[in-house]
């Protein structure tokens, strides 16, 4: 996939060819969610695929034009990568001049015989280490690159697989990294866009380097959710939207109860 590739050409369809459905969005989100704040440091979280070293490029070219300043740091934690999935990274990382800081851990190694739940332990543990490490390196902000079909799929899972209404929050404050927070700048990015920039670039990432991906799990679920919402998009365009909106327009009236840091409020206790 190497053939013909252009650093020079890839920076410049992220302001030029792909400026609507990526850099703006980008930036779109930063300002609607106020991501980004002066003199903030930015721990980018590479994990090698095609979304994050996306969000590592749409990094470098909003320092550019920002009003303000900031610091990133391109980090990368190695759980247990195989040596060929490793150098791909790093060598996907130095032709698009993405200095990377890297970490190793064995969370591949210590979740492997985990039955129960075996994605989201090591989502968890990936987490921790990555909000550690970027706080040793001064970093406020860890920046993860969960696009808008990641967070649809989300809000469907939750509905289906686990019973609840929730979403992916652009924004997270860590309850257990004192003052460190993680933000999700890709929040209103469509997937099919990053997929087209890689692909009118001809770059090649890393699909998945996880053990655990073998259709089962979450991620089986997962490409079962995709798939749903593939299919009513399919007869109605306003699908996609619809299930985005429905997490900003929740009335309060007209559900049996919700949370808050309170607890669990019924319907019947507000004056029924």
């Amino acid at each position: 996939m190497d053939n013909g590739f252009s650093l020079e050409r890839a920076e410049k369809s992220l302001i030029k060819k792909f400026h609507k459905q990526l850099f703006r969005k980008f930036t779109k989100a930063v300002v609607t969610y106020n991501l980004i704040q002066p003199n903030d440091k930015i721990a980018v979280c590479i994990s090698g695929g095609k979304d994050s070293m996306l969000m590592a490029k749409l990094f470098q070219e909003l320092k550019k034009h920002h009003k303000f300043p900031f610091d990133v740091v391109f980090l990368i934690m190695n759980p247990g990568y195989s040596e060929a999935n490793a150098n791909k990274i790093e060598s996907n990382a130095k032709k698009l001049n993405v200095p990377l800081t890297v970490f190793k851990t064995d969370i591949f190694e210590n979740v492997y015989n985990i039955e129960k739940s075996p994605c989201y332990i090591c989502a968890r543990m990936r987490r921790g280490h990555l909000y550690a490490n970027a706080q040793k390196l001064g970093c406020n902000k860890i920046a993860l690159g969960h696009h808008f079909d990641d967070v649809i799929e989300t809000i469907l899972m939750g509905m289906l697989y686990g019973g609840q209404v929730q979403t992916m929050m652009p924004k997270v404050r860590s309850s257990h990294f004192e003052g460190m927070e993680l933000i999700r700048p890709m929040y209103l990015i469509r997937e099919q866009d990053i997929i087209a920039w890689r692909d009118y670039n001809g770059l090649d990432f890393l699909r998945c380097a996880c053990r655990f991906t073998d259709g089962k799990g979450e991620e089986g679920k997962r490409k079962k959710v995709k798939e749903l919402i593939r299919t009513l998009a399919a007869d109605d365009p306003e699908i996609e939207q619809n299930i985005f909106k429905s997490v900003e327009n929740v009335n309060l009236s007209t559900v049996l109860a919700y949370k808050d840091k309170a607890g669990v409020k019924h319907f019947f206790e507000n004056d029924y």
